[in-house]
């Protein structure tokens, strides 16, 4: 393992939930919720929908990793048939209604990328948003993008840890100090010991952190009655932008 991958790895693990925290959450704080990633009827100009629409070309294939509902696949022209891989079911079931509204051919792979790597199969273009930063051992899951890919994989990401907003709750409600969240750089920095010629486009999002009292008590495993001491915490913090980054680079299938 490189350097730049034994950072990785360090910044990620730290980030995970002390057991004895996670031992009395009374709900998973790690499940995300379907209604939040639905596609949209409309799909937004990133820069993300731009490096895949280039990508795609007059059309071809598309893996989308870590699907969700299909918010990154659906947002492009030309697909002629798609695959979805997600580890929750639900978001699958989102997906597939997504595809079928839109009359696209499609498959799914219920599992966690990069075991599902070989049954999710090859694609002209791998997409993968929001992702990474879910990913402790990142070496591997990147190859895997890669070899999946015969045109180039897209990658969308936060410039650090989307919940590194929430590290001053977790120091108030669990006298808990977070450590430095692994940024968009330290994974460039892998990329590049892997030899991967990339792309890249950092961009700021019209979304801000979300504000919501009760997702947020789940996320820090508080109990629903202490909701809003969580909502009167959320009101003193600054509001961050969400700076993002798009990486692009070849494929190797």
């Amino acid at each position: 393992m490189g350097d730049a991958a034994r950072r990785w790895a360090e910044l990620q693990g730290g980030r995970g939930i002390p057991p004895e925290i996670l031992a009395v959450a009374r709900d998973d704080p790690w499940t995300h919720q379907p209604g939040d990633f639905t596609a949209p009827d409309v799909a937004v100009a990133t820069a993300s929908r731009d490096a895949a629409t280039v990508l795609l070309g007059e059309g071809g294939t598309v893996l989308d990793v870590g699907c969700g509902g299909g918010a990154a696949a659906f947002a492009l022209a030309g697909i002629t048939a798609v695959t979805g891989v997600d580890r929750q079911r639900d978001m699958l079931e989102l997906f597939v209604a997504a595809a079928t509204a839109r009359g696209v051919p499609h498959r799914i792979v219920p599992g966690t990328w990069p075991d599902v790597a070989g049954e999710a199969g090859a694609a002209d273009v791998v997409l993968c948003h929001h992702v990474l930063h879910n990913v402790v051992d990142l070496p591997p899951f990147l190859r895997a993008l890669t070899a999946a890919a015969r045109r180039g994989v897209v990658v969308e990401m936060f410039a650090e840890h989307p919940l590194a907003w929430l590290d001053p709750l977790w120091l108030r409600f669990h006298g808990l100090r977070r450590p430095p969240p692994a940024t968009v750089d330290d994974a460039v920095a892998v990329l590049g010991e892997l030899g991967t010629r990339t792309e890249v486009a950092r961009w700021d999002r019209v979304t801000v952190p979300r504000d919501d009292a009760a997702w947020v008590a789940r996320r820090l495993c508080l109990p629903p009655g202490r909701t809003e001491e969580v909502a009167a915490a959320l009101a003193e913090l600054p509001v961050r932008p969400r700076q993002v980054a798009t990486l692009t680079w070849p494929g190797g299938a």
